[in-house]
């Protein structure tokens, strides 16, 4: 009887499990999970098998205990799955060595049992996964949130603080109280056009037309120019060679090379230049900026992309710019990247891909 064959084989039933999970070419578990899964598994199927029960319902509530745990070991679906089917297979494979028969009415209740154990033990997994995804988005989202009402409740302070001694009529609007002013609104807009950005790269499809980067480049430049001008630096935009065309979603883009460019301003030396200019070949397009910052040596500056990452003592901002840029660069099929030129500042270069001649012909010919 296989239930017999299985109790007195328990122990050579359990070890060949265990060498089943080492060779497989997936990081082994610890033996924790060998330990938790397979003995109480055979003990139940031992015990299925001698009641002649067509399965055994202890099994299934084993089973989602023990895919639970899976879960908060960090183990994959995948080793859930080959774990009980390893002892499907030690066990006939040790039946044929010992010419021990197995007949088909047991053979059906293991598989039977087997297959409630997995389809058990995997539910209770996905749900879990599942709900530990939303958890950690809910959390995510609760503390984006957090930081983005922190931000627009100190921006609007400082503005509404100027605003009230504007009023006084102590001081002009053109010395440093309006400055200050200033600033916080530009602040205002900036955080409001980043949030509006993460909502369009969240919720929304792409929307890409084809258009000139001249013209986008003008257009993005002029509105930062402005910020620019009220923090005391340069912006330099360097000749743009015409017909250079892209297809991307132009608002997105639009926002992801303007958070480039507010960072650069944020970031590079008081009184010295950003300067953006486009380069390139015949299939791609390279966005440069390039800031004054002094270079961040011995940083990866990979690092500098990740959400809520901040690296200067300017602590203004959600630490999101960045990670947003990338997000935006990447939904228009491109990538961004950053290099230092140490000593003098950072380079971020966005690279996208370029209309070949064709396209560009085809697009000129509507236009005009």
């Amino acid at each position: 009887m296989l239930h017999e064959f299985i109790a007195d084989n328990r122990n050579e039933i359990i070890r060949r499990c265990t060498e089943k999970v080492a060779m497989r070419s997936v990081a082994p578990p610890i033996h924790a999970e060998i330990d938790h899964g397979v003995p109480l598994f055979l003990d139940q199927l031992v015990d299925a098998l001698r009641l002649r029960r067509k399965s055994n319902t202890t099994i299934g509530r084993s089973a989602v205990q023990h895919g639970q745990a899976l879960l908060l070991h960090g183990f994959t679906v995948s080793q859930v799955v080959h774990e009980y089917g390893d002892v499907c297979q030690s066990i006939t494979d040790l039946a044929v060595e010992l010419g021990a028969p197995i007949s088909v009415d047991d053979f059906g209740t293991l598989n039977r049992c087997l297959d409630d154990a997995i389809a058990s033990a995997v539910t209770e997994y996905a749900r879990g996964q599942n709900q530990s995804t939303l958890d950690r988005e809910s959390v995510r989202g609760n503390e984006r949130l957090g930081f983005l009402v922190h931000e627009l409740r100190n921006l609007i302070n400082t503005a509404v603080i100027a605003f009230e001694v504007l009023q006084t009529g102590s001081v002009g609007v053109a010395g440093k109280t309006g400055g200050v002013l200033g600033r916080s609104l530009v602040g205002l807009r900036t955080l409001i056009e980043r949030s509006l950005a993460d909502v369009r790269l969240t919720l929304a499809a792409p929307y890409r037309e084809q258009f000139q980067v001249s013209r986008f480049i003008e257009e993005v430049a002029l509105a930062a120019a402005l910020e620019a001008n009220a923090r005391g630096i340069t912006l330099a935009v360097a000749p743009i060679e015409d017909g250079v065309t892209i297809e991307a979603d132009r608002q997105v883009l639009a926002a992801a090379l303007g958070n480039l460019l507010q960072n650069a301003f944020k970031f590079t030396r008081p009184r010295t230049t950003v300067t953006l200019r486009v380069g390139g070949d015949a299939e791609r397009v390279l966005i440069e900026v390039e800031d004054e910052c002094g270079g961040i040596p011995g940083e990866n500056l990979d690092e500098l992309f990740r959400p809520f990452e901040q690296r200067n003592t300017d602590r203004t901002g959600l630490g999101l710019g960045l990670a947003l840029t990338r997000a935006g660069i990447e939904a228009n099929r491109g990538r961004i990247y950053a290099r230092n030129r140490h000593d003098r500042g950072c380079v971020f270069t966005v690279e996208l891909p370029r209309l070949p001649v064709r396209a560009v012909a085809t697009l000129a010919s509507r236009e005009g």
